[in-house]
């Protein structure tokens, strides 16, 4: 009884130094997340202008603008989610439901966490030799956009993985129970329960994509004029995406005030289509 008393003054201070420390982290990280987002926004608002963000960049005109690396980083993004959204889900679902062979799935998933670890200047060296040579798609959005699809597959496959694993087996069993088939037990009860780690692993994945710069400067170019993307031109677009215009006007041109309004952009962006991603997460929840 003495010693549990005598251990309580000291169990009581650790508590406390505990509690300390992790609201001191927490502080830290607010403190440190405000401090990054203030600065971009003082320094990149007073230069957005209507101009910037609806005209392309002419010497002729004297104009400075993004437009086209606005378009063209809407459509890498669109581009990379739409293969590898289906591909990765499609993996997980295959390797948590249906794989038998739990060797293979572990290597599997090893071989993802290492992938994804990966520097992404090794990417852009495979997608120049695979998509720009190999295939023959040169340095074109496209091929930017498979390079990005080999890049993000691995977070999303885990995600949703891990994600699917979170939800209860007899969630699983009721269904069967009930007499629902594997496939639409699936669609109808795990999905539904896994949606949010789908909707963070589609988040990390658009952020990823939305500020990677060294894949495209190699895969995709840094041309800063409005591209066609008729059916017939697609393939054949290339250009700077937002990351890789902010590279251009900050490391080539020197020009910070230009780069740290396309900073506050990115942010924005990536603010907004995180957020529509939540909100398709919350419908297909219902």
């Amino acid at each position: 009884m003495g010693t549990s008393k005598a251990a309580r003054p000291a169990r009581r201070a650790g508590n406390f130094l505990g509690r300390l420390l992790l609201r001191l982290s927490a502080a830290a990280t607010a403190a440190l997340l405000l401090f990054l987002v203030g600065v971009i926004l003082v320094r990149g608002l007073p230069h957005i202008s209507w101009t910037l963000l609806t005209t392309e960049e002419s010497v002729l005109n004297g104009t400075v603008g993004i437009l086209p690396s606005i378009v063209n980083t809407l459509f890498v993004v669109v581009l990379t989610l739409v293969i590898a959204l289906p591909l990765g889900v499609g993996a997980a679902i295959y390797l948590t439901e249906y794989a038998k062979n739990r060797r293979l799935a572990a290597a599997i998933q090893f071989a993802a966490d290492i992938l994804a670890g990966i520097p992404s200047i090794l990417y852009a060296l495979v997608g120049v030799i695979l998509f720009c040579t190999a295939m023959g798609l040169r340095k074109t959005l496209v091929a930017g956009s498979l390079t990005l699809v080999m890049m993000v597959l691995p977070t999303i496959l885990r995600t949703t993985q891990e994600s699917l694993r979170t939800v209860p087996q007899s969630y699983r069993e009721g269904a069967l129970g009930l007499g629902a088939g594997r496939g639409h037990m699936i669609y109808t009860v795990v999905l539904p329960s896994a949606v949010d780690g789908i909707v963070t692993g589609c988040i990390l994945s658009i952020g990823r994509v939305v500020g990677e710069s060294a894949v495209l400067l190699y895969t995709a170019g840094l041309s800063t004029s409005m591209q066609s993307f008729a059916p017939g031109r697609i393939g054949k677009a290339s250009g700077a995406t937002l990351s890789a215009a902010l590279y251009l006007f900050a490391k080539e041109r020197s020009d910070m005030d230009t780069a740290f309004a396309i900073a506050v952009i990115l942010l924005v962006l990536t603010v907004l289509i995180g957020l529509a991603a939540r909100l398709a997460g919350k419908k297909l929840k219902k």
